[in-house]
């Protein structure tokens, strides 16, 4: 993952993300989806605009699959945002870099 980009995996989602202090955007993808793909560039462009305000990382539902379901993904691309270890806010498919940062903005 480059820049400031992290990736969130079963062993280290709950430390991470659910006990981190600052919010976390979460971006659910797989490597088989084409939006997750086109995505990726505005997730990457998240993670630099907001370094040092929020941590963004990616977690890839084929191999965590199990935080998927805990968190109902049932169509990716799925972006949540948490704070203090809950998610405050969910975003389905393909968005654009504007609807993320409203997101982000409300909750700093």
């Amino acid at each position: 993952m480059a820049g400031n980009m992290l990736e969130f995996t079963e062993a280290n989602f709950a430390s991470e993300v659910l006990e981190s202090s600052q919010p976390v955007l979460v971006d659910f993808w797989a490597p088989w989806c084409g939006p997750c793909k086109m995505l990726g560039p505005t997730i990457e462009e998240i993670s630099n605009d907001y370094a040092g305000k929020i941590r963004v990382g990616k977690v890839n539902t084929d191999e965590a699959g199990s935080i998927a379901s805990q968190y109902g993904i049932q169509g990716i691309p799925t972006v949540i945002l948490f704070k203090g270890g809950q998610p405050v806010d969910r975003s389905v498919g393909l968005v654009n870099k504007a609807k993320l940062a409203g997101m982000i903005d409300k909750t700093l």
